[in-house]
Formats: structure tokens, sequence, C-alpha cells
């Protein structure tokens, strides 16, 4: 990953988050032309973000291998077009990306991020996976490169963070992108309706943490009888919310002023107090001993 300075973030964004409503009996075909009517009514975007696995559901585990696409499909070929009409950054969510084979862990839940002129700018796949050995776990791989890109749009600039969902839970991941740079986290997700105070809360701390703006595109809508939640949010680097939606598929919006959020770091440089030499602490270290202390615990004895 290249380090993208910070004082490169700079200049106004407009960002919109595409809230859609879920519904497991809907033909792909019919959810895909509805997703790009969606797009298609954005108006004065930069950057339209959609949410994760809004194509093939994030608790549809049974249909994913069926359903898994590659890069080329024709699903995210019609996605690049929409960023191109629109002359707009899209950020198509997440898909079940196809692998070689029908081995568990062949496939991925993969987001991509498209430039205005409809290319390919990123993808990354999503690190954390939910499902506790079940679900995510049993079914896909694990990405395991954080990634960092640059959005720039005339004379904006923004170094921009991609994860997605559980990612959320994990501070960890987000401070390593704060140290690459990052004004920006985008964060789309199929978040319940039973943790969406999780949702809200950590959203905020993820952004007054790393003092940076943090955009959550969640679903809403009921999939495998799991009711999503909704609650999509627009986030700065203050924790103040700039837009969040409810229950309802819509579309919320917001200006991000990259120039402010410098001002503010430098007011308040919080961000140059961190001891990285006390916590720096590997990853495999760190999960054997939290796997070590659970072993050892004796619940209900």
């Amino acid at each position: 990953m290249v380090k993208i300075e910070q004082a490169l973030n700079k200049g106004q964004l407009t960002v919109a988050a595409v809230q859609m409503e879920f519904d497991s009996a809907e033909p792909f075909k019919s959810r895909v032309s509805r997703l790009e009517r969606l797009v298609s009514d954005v108006e004065d975007a930069d950057l339209i973000v959609l949410p994760e696995l809004w194509l093939h559901g994030g608790f549809s585990y049974e249909t994913w291998r069926a359903d898994a696409i590659s890069l080329d499909s024709d699903v995210l070929v019609r996605l690049s077009a929409l960023a191109k009409h629109k002359k707009a950054w899209l950020h198509a969510g997440s898909y079940i990306e196809a692998g070689q084979g029908d081995a568990a862990g062949s496939m991925w839940n993969t987001s991509v991020l498209y430039n205005a002129a409809g290319a390919v700018h990123a993808t990354y796949r999503k690190i954390h996976r939910f499902g506790f050995s079940d679900g995510e776990p049993k079914l896909i791989a694990a990405g395991d490169q954080p990634v960092v890109v640059e959005i720039q749009v005339g004379d904006a600039r923004a170094a921009t963070g991609l994860s997605t969902c559980y990612d959320l839970r994990f501070p960890e991941l987000y401070r390593h992108l704060s140290a690459e740079g990052t004004a920006l986290n985008l964060i789309p997700a199929c978040w319940p309706m039973s943790r969406v105070e999780h949702w809200k809360v950590l959203g905020q701390a993820r952004a007054i943490e790393n003092q940076s703006f943090v955009i959550q595109c969640n679903m809403t809508g009921v999939d495998q009888g799991i009711e999503l939640g909704g609650n999509s949010q627009i986030i700065d680097g203050n924790g103040d919310i700039l837009a969040r939606a409810g229950r309802e598929e819509t579309v919320i919006s917001a200006s991000l002023d990259l120039d402010a959020l410098r001002k503010f770091r430098h007011s308040f440089p919080v961000l140059t107090d961190q001891r990285a030499d006390i916590w720096d602490i590997q990853g495999k270290d760190l999960r054997e001993r939290r796997l070590s202390t659970l072993a050892k615990a004796s619940y209900g004895r």
C-alpha cells in the first residue's frame, strides 16, 4: 500500500449513500434495474456509495455459490457504464466474487470502486468475515490486504479507506488506514436491525478516534427473515452526523469539507500522540492470546 500524505486531503466532495431495500423474492434482473434507477436519480454527487451485497443478499448464504459473479460480469459492466454516465465515482457496494472450484473458501466478499470514467480504480476483499465459524467463515475466503486509494474530483483530493460491514467492529483496521493518510472511510453494509445501535455508535467512534469522515451505507428490508437496519449515515471527523437515513429506501447526501478537516486535525492533533512503540502488537500474537484466554475460560462452572 502506498502511503498518501494527509496534506493532500483538500477541497470539497459531495457524497451520496444509496440505502436500498432488499427483498429475497425479487429476481436479480429486477433488483439490478431498480438499483440503476436509484443511482440514476442521484443528483450532483461526486461519489456514490452502494450497500454490501445488495445483489446477493448478506444472509442468503445458500444461493451465494450459484449466484457468484466475476469482475467482468454483466452486472458490474452495467455499473461501470453507470458511473461513466453519471460522471461520478461509484463504490458499487460488494458482491460475491467467484473463485476457482467448489471448495469452501473459493469465493470472496469483494467491493469495487469505479472512477468517474467508469474504470475500476480499486477492489477490496472483506478482511473480517461475520458468522463465528458459520456463514461467511464457512463459505468465503478472508481478504488480507487493507486498501487505501485517492479519490480526486477537480482540485479536491481525498485519501480513502475501503472496508465492509463487520470490519467496522475492528478499530485496528481503521487505525492502520489512518496511518496511511486517510481522510475518508467508505463502509457498505448489510447490518441487521437487532444491532443497529452498534452500527450507529461504532460509526461515530471510527470517525472520532481517527478524525476522519465516515460514510456508512446499509441495506433495509428483510433478507432470509432477518430485518435489516437501514440508518445509513455520513459522519464528520468530530463525530457529528451530517446525514442519517431512517428505515425506508432512500438516498442521503452531504458535502465533505476536507480543508476544514485538515484544520481541525491541526488544531486538535490527537493522532500525533499515538504510542505505536507500546501498542504495536502483531495480529497473530494478539489472536493467539485471545484464543488461549477463551480456551482457559470455564463458563458455567
